[in-house]
């Protein structure tokens, strides 16, 4: 991200467009540690913009693993398909959580190339996920 060029304005209507929360993993921002990332749907780097229209929330894990992908190979059909994109794509339509609600299962190629290229169901993401289920904060409601 790069704050010189996006408003504080700007920021704060993103932050509540998104729920105060990870567009990906669904962490909210009252269980992590650090604040949630304004992130590039589409990177500096691929020619995307700081317009508010490519911005969205990340947490930092998911953020990281993103990167400057935009896409990748499903393992079902072996085609390349666009990642999952939160500002305009239906968390519920692509996604769902386990029957334990730890980990993030892909329900369409976008889904599951999501959850692979951005590691969502990695070790430490699961271990977190298996506390909040314990004291009964996940899986979100919606």
């Amino acid at each position: 991200m790069s704050r010189a060029t996006i408003s504080d304005a700007v920021m704060a209507r993103v932050r509540t467009e998104a729920g105060d929360r990870c567009g990906y993993c669904r962490a909210p921002q009252r269980l992590i540690l650090g604040w949630l990332e304004i992130e590039h749907l589409i990177p500096h780097s691929l020619g995307g913009s700081d317009d508010e229209s490519n911005l969205w929330l990340a947490c930092r894990m998911c953020n990281n693993y993103k990167n400057d992908q935009i896409d990748g190979i499903d393992v079902e059909t072996s085609q390349r398909i666009r990642l999952f994109d939160p500002r305009r794509d239906r968390w519920a339509d692509h996604f769902a959580w386990s029957a334990d609600g730890v980990r993030v299962i892909g329900r369409t190629p976008s889904g599951r190339v999501t959850v692979a290229c951005l590691q969502m169901n990695n070790r430490i993401a699961l271990v977190v996920r298996e506390t909040w289920v314990s004291v009964g904060w996940h899986p979100p409601a919606d």
